[in-house]
């Protein structure tokens, strides 16, 4: 159990309770799980693979923030690293469940950096967009979905989380509330609980997430160098991420005898619906009749599993 010293600021206690057991990042998950709709990426489950591609940017923001280390321009670890790396899958959850296990003295700043590029999804990532796509390929309209039965929907956060369980433990406790959420949503019957978790409990979370978070924000642990460089390299992670979705679409889609619009890969980092949102509104501009929003909603999906795998894996091989 956490043990409460008596004197201690609500402040140091709603961090200890919320974010150094993780209660609240895994809270956050849960709400996730019971929002989201699975059904495009079992719909196409050829998507996940745009998903897998946009957590590149994780990885090679960790190489970067090693290889500042090496030049001498800054002194993280190789945990500080991968807390840093995973600001790219564009979870904000995601980031601060890595930070608190990893680097609680880079929180602050991993959180601000992780919430604000997913604030800014929509003006970061359409330049990206339109820089590596042609408008024919902008244009390029994607055919209708299949109908998902319900039993698929019940079956395949079962199945995820025994998966994830068995071969990366690590990464068990985020997609486990997460699958629990999508549970909750799909079985049918427990619609009051699914309403409380998506609305009243996210609610009271979100206060309390951000006082613990606030409270990791003193000026001498945020107002240092080191706290710049994570922005950058959290811009660099995000920026990559969207860039090698969108590759991967435009491959794919070369490969493919079945039309698929590049720009759907940009949905691959976790910030789920905005950037399913985001590529939607770049394909109508170029394609007002084009409706794109379900179709990216597959690898929207596959990003918010895929970064929660590579924190189990960072998690993992750091610990």
């Amino acid at each position: 159990g956490v043990e409460i010293a008596t004197g201690d600021g609500h402040l140091h206690l709603t961090y200890m309770v919320g974010n150094e057991t993780g209660a609240f990042p895994l809270i956050i998950f849960m709400r996730d799980g019971a929002m989201t709709d699975f059904g495009p990426l079992h719909a196409n489950p050829r998507t996940r693979f745009l998903g897998a591609a946009a957590q590149y940017g994780i990885f090679a923001s960790l190489l970067a923030a090693l290889a500042m280390t090496e030049l001498g321009w800054a002194a993280f670890t190789l945990k500080d690293a991968a807390a840093i790396g995973i600001i790219g899958g564009a979870d904000g959850p995601t980031a601060i469940y890595v930070a608190g296990q990893l680097a609680p003295h880079l929180l602050g700043a991993i959180a601000v950096a992780a919430y604000s590029y997913m604030a800014l999804v929509p003006m970061i990532q359409p330049p990206i967009m339109r820089a590596l796509t042609s408008e024919s390929e902008r244009k390029i309209k994607m055919v209708q979905l299949r109908h998902v039965s319900q039993a698929e929907k019940i079956v395949f956060p079962i199945m995820l989380l025994l998966l994830v369980a068995l071969l990366l433990p690590s990464a068990a406790p985020l997609l486990g509330m997460l699958c629990f959420g999508n549970l909750m949503r799909e079985c049918g019957v427990v619609d009051r609980l699914s309403d409380t978790t998506q609305n009243a409990l996210i609610n009271i979370v979100t206060i309390f997430l951000g006082l613990a978070v606030g409270s990791k924000l003193q000026a001498e642990q945020f107002l240092d160098p080191s706290t710049l460089f994570i922005l950058v390299l959290g811009m660099v992670a995000f920026a990559i991420g969207t860039a090698c979705g969108v590759l991967m679409g435009k491959f794919m889609n070369a490969i493919s005898k079945t039309p698929l619009n590049p720009l759907i890969g940009a949905a691959g980092v976790s910030a789920v619906p905005m950037a399913s949102r985001v590529a939607n509104k770049v394909g109508q501009e170029a394609n007002p009749q084009n409706i794109l929003l379900m179709h990216a909603m597959g690898p929207n999906v596959a990003g918010v599993i895929g970064s929660a795998v590579a924190a189990g894996i960072l998690i993992m091989f750091t610990s």
